[in-house]
């Protein structure tokens, strides 16, 4: 999946799949994970936050399943 470098203390890039409504976020410590079932708003909501680290606490973690992909 292509990822869309983010300018964030936290989250390195994100990328989108609306096919499949999947997330895909590498993080700076260099770790990725897929979210699944996320909504497009969801990443729109992400894209365009002021703080991609602080929307990902209170949109996305614990809130879709996830698999930690490295």
């Amino acid at each position: 999946m292509r990822r869309r470098a983010l300018e964030s203390g936290a989250i390195a890039s994100a990328g989108y799949d609306a096919d499949v409504a999947v997330l895909e976020l590498e993080f700076t410590s260099g770790e990725v994970y897929r979210f699944y079932a996320v909504p497009p708003s969801i990443h729109r909501g992400l894209i365009g936050a002021d703080s991609a680290g602080r929307f990902f606490r209170e949109h996305i973690r614990d809130r879709y399943p996830n698999d930690h992909v490295r």
